[in-house]
């Protein structure tokens, strides 16, 4: 497995010594992976961990959204740590896939979102889904997918090809680990400050990345706006 140096509370940085692997990395809190060293085309036992239809929370519009089976980050404090190992849940099937092309086919649904677990060490399975929806609904549908894993470290030479292939499919990318000593409420789409929503093409095209466009992040807690509009409401009424 080579050399590593221990993170604290078993983690482990496999890249000890390695620099620019984007925000927070490495972090105490995760486990921090060498290039190539996990590879989802052998880790990958196809299991789905759940599927959800017609949300607004796991990116911008109506979305279907897939969540897949394993994760060796093991960021502490995940919020879907139990489905960490990649043999929980139960089976991608043919009979799934159709209902994620039947529900994406409705008007309203703006398109679909890979979660998990790690997306992109499911690539067995999302690849030939994600070229599914690109044949049936070329760009009129689009592919948001979580990773632990940052930009940088999915660039670093010896990464394993697949995980390239998975993004040249993929329209947002929300990157990094989940943080917990960064976590922030008023974040859009992600829960700690180290992570980013990214323009995949764009930042193919630009070689770095490049942060989503329509990024907007809450300055204060939505409760809190709703009671001082309340109150002033109130006190014009008096």
């Amino acid at each position: 497995m080579g050399e590593f140096q221990s993170t604290g509370a078993g983690r482990r940085d496999f890249a000890a010594g390695e620099t620019g692997r984007g925000p927070a990395v490495p972090s105490e809190l995760t486990n921090n992976p060498r290039a190539g060293q996990w590879d989802g085309r052998r880790l990958s036992r196809g299991m789905v961990a759940d599927y959800k239809r017609f949300l607004m929370t796991d990116g911008e519009g109506i979305r279907c959204s897939l969540y897949v089976s394993g994760c060796p980050f093991r960021c502490e404090g995940c919020y879907n740590s139990s489905i960490w190992d990649f043999g929980v849940g139960h089976a991608y099937t043919d009979r799934l896939e159709a209902q994620i092309m039947e529900d994406l086919a409705q008007d309203y649904v703006q398109g679909i979102t890979f979660l998990g677990g790690e997306p992109l060490l499911n690539t067995p399975m999302l690849i030939p889904l994600a070229r599914r929806i690109r044949e049936r609904f070329g760009a009129s549908k689009d592919i948001w997918c979580w990773t632990g894993y940052t930009w940088e470290e999915l660039m670093r030479p010896g990464e394993t090809p697949d995980k390239r292939e998975l993004l040249g499919l993929i329209d947002i990318l929300v990157d990094g680990r989940y943080i917990a000593t960064q976590h922030d409420s008023l974040l859009q789409f992600r829960g700690s400050r180290n992570q980013r929503i990214l323009d995949v093409p764009r930042s193919l095209e630009a070689g770095e990345p490049v942060v989503w466009a329509k990024l907007h992040d809450q300055e204060r807690f939505i409760p809190e706006i709703y009671g001082v509009e309340r109150a002033a409401g109130e006190g014009a009424a008096s």
